[in-house]
């Protein structure tokens, strides 16, 4: 489908809006797909391990099955911004819903935040008042149970994030590939614990807070900038260099983006020669925007402004406008 309108906020120059095919609904349904079979991967995984915890009383282990629950709950407010995301634009929200999904990202965090401090609580109460392990055998299991699960929900994460666009998806990948780490911590408690270190038990459920805390820096960096429209600046760099590649196009000025969800949206202002008609740099229009589909597999919608030499650029209509008042 294709759009025409003006381009610029100003109402200047000659400006085309095209969007592309919405991949919106096929990427929430992938999306969707995702978080469901993830969530059923960690809550066994968790499962599992709070079945060792009720009769080994590892503090380490506790600390990390919290944190496996957590971490399959976050699948529910990431389902539900895929759902938004599959609704049509309306005429109050006419860039769709796809900023549920930022939303959920923000949301995420706060799980993951939560289950750290309810990790830590439990580790420094065990360093205060040392309780025997047992079962070091059955929790040795549990801790590389808890490995394989969050490793592999880490990769399918990771990859079908990757594939649609989903920081939220990507960062909650990761955040299991590194629970996945911890879990093997687990482990090394439990090899303390046997060696008569009773207290490594407990201290390694407290490296394990600390590791949680380190995601949860690392993904609100992400989840936010992409609340507050920040995009990779490589990004910006393939936009130009994909306008740049039409023929016609002699000057490539401003160019933005931002995510919507885990679409992204584009807009660029081009220069062409002044003595075109507006039918053949129309036709340049077009050609920028094909460029710009076929360059960036994330993008939803491009806006391409045409200016004539000479009369080019943002600053240019500002001051053109601020003369004619």
């Amino acid at each position: 489908m294709t759009e025409h309108g003006h381009g610029h906020d100003h109402g200047k120059g000659h400006g085309h809006s095209h969007a592309g095919i919405d991949p919106s609904i096929a990427s929430s349904d992938r999306g969707i797909w995702a978080v469901k079979w993830s969530f059923v991967g960690l809550f066994l995984t968790a499962g599992i391990q709070l079945a060792v915890v009720l009769f080994s009383n590892s503090i380490s282990l506790l600390a990390d099955t919290i944190h496996n629950f957590g971490d399959a709950a976050t699948a529910i407010p990431l389902a539900i911004a895929f759902l938004f995301a599959k609704r049509k634009a309306s005429p109050r929200f006419t860039y769709g819903y796809g900023r549920v999904e930022d939303f959920a990202g923000i949301i995420v965090v706060l799980m993951i935040l939560t289950s750290a401090v309810v990790a830590a609580y439990e580790a420094i109460h065990r360093l205060m008042h040392p309780e025997t392990v047992g079962h070091l055998g059955a929790v040795a299991i549990a801790a590389v149970i808890g490995f394989l699960g969050n490793e592999g929900v880490a990769i399918f994460r990771i990859r079908v994030g990757k594939e649609i666009g989903s920081a939220a998806l990507v960062a909650d990948g990761y955040h299991a590939r590194t629970d996945g780490w911890t879990s093997l911590a687990v482990l090394f408690g439990a090899l303390g614990v046997w060696l008569g270190f009773p207290l490594a038990d407990p201290i390694i459920g407290v490296l394990i807070t600390a590791a949680i805390l380190v995601i949860v820096w690392r993904s609100a960096k992400e989840v936010v900038s992409r609340a507050l429209d920040g995009v990779d600046p490589d990004v910006l760099a393939e936009v130009q260099h994909a306008a740049a590649h039409e023929a016609g196009v002699r000057e490539v000025k401003e160019v933005r983006a931002r995510w919507l969800g885990h679409q992204l949206l584009a807009e660029v202002n081009i220069t062409v020669d002044a003595s075109l008609t507006v039918e053949e740099g129309h036709a340049i229009a077009t050609g920028v925007h094909r460029q710009l589909m076929a360059h960036l597999p994330f993008l939803a919608r491009a806006v391409v402004h045409v200016d004539p030499v000479g009369a080019s650029g943002e600053e240019h209509h500002g001051a053109a406008e601020v003369n004619r008042g």
